[in-house]
């Protein structure tokens, strides 16, 4: 990163995104700041305000809804929709034409994530978008409020950290640093939220972080947020005396959180108001929207008892009227806790049910609600996770131990869930014979994310401390088998390592020994295979066979490679090169053993 330029760190969330910055003329680590912008955007018709959050949310309206001056923004006055609070809010009452959940859709390798597919099953004439141009939109949103408090430093000049998932597949970072290239930012780098989360905690600690972890000790990062639950594990080292921290694992990605709950709470409001009027399915996705508005007024507020909430009505005898009724804390604790921690074994996984042969598109949404049960299986699956780190061996143990949790999300931001979640996984240790896990206090749980991003785009300038990590997975090609034709049997598949785990960003990986055959000219399909849980494979190594739990498919790329001259189908003689991009992104080439040629594959949506 270059010297004199901001450091930005945007948190792009399921539910909320937000700003933060370093400035430039920072020199000490114990100095740095991270600084929130508030975003400017509409609040009500006609009505702008500066807010420390930029709901992630996207309003469609009917042409004729809003005079076009009531859209209007200090830096645009030609708006056609609508992006946070107000989009949020008018949603409320007209959630067939509300955009949400896009980063979800994303990386939803189920659908075509280009496609006008959002509002979900809106009619053609309110002219759905993207989950690619929502992004975008809400990129370009905070490009334009940035470069209007500031003139003369533009978005586009300044070093941008921008944060994802930890379970983010390089398929959807490469749709995430596409939106952010749309939105004109150049200078980006991508950073998983739970390091962005604990890069915020130090920073919070202004260089005492070293007196409340110790070397030897692994701290879980537990994320809960709108739309996911992500999970990582941030491992304690030391090398030549100094102190490290070194990421050994994640999660699988778990589309569970706030939006899980919401509706939750949604359902129980509808059985509330049973016996006053039936409820369809546009009442109910309104009534979800409110559950979390009330949701979030009696987190942030303990002396809050009840919260009202209002459904319209759409009954031609009740035209013009509105369904009322409240949520209780009570309920929402009861809901929540009950619903989603539950006090399970350690030995718990979690539950599956059989599905409907027929369902509609959407979101691939966790089966189990029970979040314990899915920190219980990441715990137990990622045992071996230090194994290979010296003084970290758990010899007997069925499950790894951490050391310290530090939590994230706004769902955290009600403390009978941190308690409920300590409660279960220290259940967990005194059972296995380890000692208590401690509470990291003084995590932002609105904020961590913006302010360690930006943060950390400071200290890649060598000015503080930073987690080793490289990739999250291995990542494997698929190599097809040369056998003959038989009735009914597929070629058999080998996997071959491409990209190790813990592969660093901007790095190249050659297998130099090995030839393999190109097929150009005609459609091909490219399969690619990740695993979280082998660590210690290479590159060029080869799996002939594997558990279900070990490799996971992700998404195919099909092409047509150009056969520069050659008869379509010739198999061409090749070597294979790797190289994990700066932001992520995994690109394959293929280069023949003679000729300059080079064919490159980018693992990401484009070749469909």
């Amino acid at each position: 990163m270059s010297e004199g330029r901001f450091s930005l760190g945007i948190d792009l969330g399921t539910t909320n995104c937000a700003l933060a910055s370093v400035s430039p003329d920072l020199d000490e680590p114990q100095e740095i700041v991270s600084e929130v912008m508030p975003i400017s955007q509409l609040t009500a018709p006609g009505t702008v305000e500066e807010r420390p959050l930029l709901p992630s949310f996207l309003y469609l309206p009917h042409p004729e809804e809003f005079p076009r001056t009531e859209l209007a923004l200090p830096w645009n006055s030609e708006e056609v929709f609508v992006v946070g609070e107000l989009a949020r809010s008018r949603g409320t009452a007209t959630p067939i034409r509300l955009v949400a959940s896009a980063k979800s859709w994303l990386c939803h390798q189920g659908v075509d994530r280009r496609a006008p597919i959002l509002p979900p099953e809106a009619p053609q004439e309110i002219g759905p978008i993207s989950p690619l141009e929502a992004s975008i939109r809400y990129l370009s949103h905070i490009r334009d409020a940035w470069n209007h408090v500031h003139p003369d430093a533009s978005i586009e000049e300044q070093d941008i950290v921008l944060t994802v998932p930890a379970s983010f597949d390089p398929a959807a970072r490469e749709l995430t640093a596409e939106a952010a290239g749309e939105a004109g930012f150049k200078n980006l780098v991508l950073l998983e939220e739970p390091q962005a989360a604990f890069y915020s905690w130090i920073q919070a600690t202004r260089g005492e972080w070293r007196k409340q972890i110790r070397v030897g000790e692994i701290v879980l990062v537990v994320d809960v947020g709108g739309g996911t639950t992500d999970l990582s594990l941030i491992a304690v080292t030391e090398q030549d005396g100094a102190v490290q921290l070194r990421r050994i694992a994640v999660g699988d990605h778990i589309l569970l959180g706030g939006d899980n709950m919401d509706l939750a709470l949604a359902h129980l409001l509808k059985n509330k108001l049973a016996g006053k009027a039936s409820m369809d399915l546009w009442q109910l996705q309104a009534l979800t929207h409110g559950c979390r508005a009330a949701k979030e007024a009696l987190f942030s507020n303990p002396d809050l008892a009840t919260c009202p909430v209002a459904v319209p009505s759409r009954g031609s005898k009740l035209f013009g009227k509105t369904l009322r009724t409240e949520l209780t804390r009570e309920e929402v604790e009861q809901t929540i806790v009950e619903g989603f921690f539950p006090i399970v074994d350690v030995s718990a996984v979690p539950l599956t049910r059989a599905r409907g042969a027929l369902t509609r598109v959407g979101l691939p949404y966790a089966q189990d609600p029970g979040i314990t049960r899915h920190l219980a299986a990441f715990l137990k699956r990622q045992v071996s996770a230090a194994e290979d780190l010296e003084g970290f061996a758990q010899t007997g143990s069925s499950f790894l131990h951490p050391s310290a949790v530090l939590f994230n999300g706004g769902v955290f931001k009600a403390e009978f869930l941190v308690k409920r979640t300590m409660d279960a996984l220290n259940s967990w240790l005194r059972a296995d014979g380890g000692s208590e896990a401690r509470l990291l206090e003084g995590a932002d749980l609105d904020m961590a994310v913006a302010k360690g991003a930006a943060y950390y785009g400071h200290v890649r300038r060598g000015r503080g401390v930073r987690i080793r990590g490289g990739a999250a997975r291995s990542f494997y090609v698929g190599i097809e088998s040369a056998m003959p034709a038989v009735p009914g049997v597929e070629p058999p598949v080998q996997a071959l390592c491409i990209a190790p785990f813990g592969m660093e960003e901007g790095s190249d990986a050659a297998l130099p020994t090995q030839t393999f055959g190109l097929v150009v000219g005609e459609p091909v399909k490219f399969r690619f295979f990740g695993s979280s849980v082998r660590r210690t494979d290479s590159v060029g190594t080869t799996l002939e066979s594997w558990a279900p739990d070990e490799l996971e498919e992700l998404d195919n790329i099909e092409s047509t490679l150009p056969a520069d001259g050659r008869t379509p189908g010739d198999i061409v003689p090749v070597r294979l090169h790797a190289r994990l991009t700066e932001v992520g992104t995994l690109t394959l080439e293929a280069v023949p053993l003679s000729g300059d040629e080079r064919w490159a594959v980018e693992f990401n949506v484009r070749g469909k």
